[in-house]
This record gives structure tokens, C-alpha cells and sequence, in this order.
């Protein structure tokens, strides 16, 4: 079974933000509902498709299965909530519940490193929520470290949002 990356046409954008609702709906239990709404409309958002942004699909067999938007390097990804970093920032990252396990966040992740490494940059980062334990544990394996400075509290409700950092 392979997993084809690749980029998203813009027709497959309301595709997309369902999915990702869907993937990131796993998490509603774990935090208090005004933040759930508040990360549902962010991952609902149109900030994908601010210039330079690479939005990434995986398929397999013509199925999407999970997508990710890699921002370059200086971009605004978090609307103000960080300074714009020097290196591309994994965002958004999705994978629809019954396609886990299967290698798709892990082919996506290598897509967007591969990616950041081709444009020289000497690093790739993201942020997480605290309570994406699956996710975190992912981006572990990848070699990513933690950088609490470029840490932030959107919603001032006790919800971390974690930075993490890969030298290239």
C-alpha cells in the first residue's frame, strides 16, 4: 500500500477542513468546550492559504487520507501569538481516524522535512496542543525537540500550546 503526498487542489479545500475537524475531534473531551471551538475555527481557517504556504494531501488509491499545511519560514502562522520564526512551521497536520497507525502522519512528516531541507533551511518547527499526547509522541520519534520559549496560551484558559523544533 503506498501513500502518495502531494499538493491539494483548491477544490479539495472543503475536503480538507472536514477532515480535519473530524481528526482533531478526538481532542474535544480533553479541553473545556470554549477552547474546542476556538481550535475547531482555526483549523477551519483560511490561514492555509496565506502566500507561500505548501498545503499537502496523503492518498492512497486516489483516497485522501490526511493533510498538511508546511508555512514558510517568517510567515504569521499563529496570527500574532508568536514571533514569525526563521524556519518553516508544520501546522494543521490530519489524519482521518481510520486510516491511524497506517504510516500516513509519519509520510506527511517526512514530505514537509524533506521539503524545508531541499529549501536549506537549518531547521523545521511546529506547535502542538499539550493534550495531543499521539501527536507529540510523533513528533518525538521525529527527532523534534521542545522550545517552551516559543511557547503560547491562546485561549488563557491553562491550554499550552507547545513548540518543537528539528535542526536539519
Amino acid at each position: 500500500m503506498k501513500i502518495l503526498v502531494r499538493e491539494a487542489l483548491k477544490e479539495e479545500l472543503p475536503e480538507i477542513r472536514m477532515q480535519r475537524v473530524s481528526a482533531y475531534e478526538d481532542h474535544r473531551g480533553a479541553i473545556p468546550e470554549e477552547h474546542w471551538q476556538a481550535l475547531k475555527t482555526t483549523i477551519s481557517s483560511n490561514a492555509d492559504q496565506q502566500p507561500g504556504v505548501e498545503l499537502l494531501i496523503a492518498e492512497i488509491n486516489g483516497d485522501m487520507l490526511g493533510s498538511v499545511a508546511l508555512f514558510p519560514a517568517k510567515t504569521d502562522a499563529y496570527e500574532g501569538l508568536v514571533a514569525a520564526l526563521d524556519y518553516p512551521e508544520i501546522r494543521v497536520l490530519s489524519v482521518i481516524p481510520q486510516a491511524r497507525g497506517i504510516g500516513v502522519a509519519s509520510a506527511l512528516m517526512e514530505e514537509c522535512i524533506h521539503r524545508a531541507k531541499a529549501k536549506g533551511y537549518p531547521a523545521i518547527g511546529l506547535h502542538t496542543g499539550e493534550f495531543m499526547k499521539g501527536a507529540i509522541a510523533l513528533y518525538k520519534n521525529f527527532g523534534f525537540v521542545r522550545i517552551p520559549q516559543h511557547d503560547f496560551e491562546p485561549a488563557n484558559d491553562g491550554i499550552t500550546v507547545m513548540a518543537f523544533q528539528k535542526s536539519l
